[in-house]
């Protein structure tokens, strides 16, 4: 089975900064992709950033130029540095792993970390 703990989120003001975690564990012998979704309150849970094992990243419009994320590929581990934070960023972020293979020959999994909450006070 394969696991995904989060860790970082809290309360900060609008403008301030934090830094997301998500270590992938368990029996892992690759992850295609590995990202952030948030949801907030009375809304679908939506793509915030997603890096690939080789580098590739999207973003979300609305977080692009504040968000960063970067993954450590030998630790299976993917952070989501949040710079200038907004009210509007306010949501539980959720960790996923996706093409997740726990064998050469095994198939494609996708997984969901339990969420954290991240609160930004105006």
């Amino acid at each position: 089975q394969v696991r995904l703990v989060e860790s970082g989120g809290g309360l900060v003001q609008a403008g301030g900064s934090l830094t997301l975690s998500c270590a992938a564990s368990g029996s892992i012998f690759s992850i295609n992709a590995m990202g952030w979704y948030r949801q907030a309150p009375g809304k679908q849970r939506e793509l915030v950033a997603a890096i690939t094992s080789g580098g590739s990243i999207n973003y979300a419009d609305s977080v692009k130029g504040r968000f960063t994320i970067s993954r450590d590929n030998a630790k299976n581990t993917v952070y989501l540095q949040m710079n200038s934070l907004k009210p509007e960023d306010t949501a539980v972020y959720y960790c996923n792993a996706d093409g997740v293979k726990q064998t050469y020959w095994g198939v494609w999994n996708n997984y969901w970390g339990q969420g954290t909450q991240v609160t930004v006070s105006s």
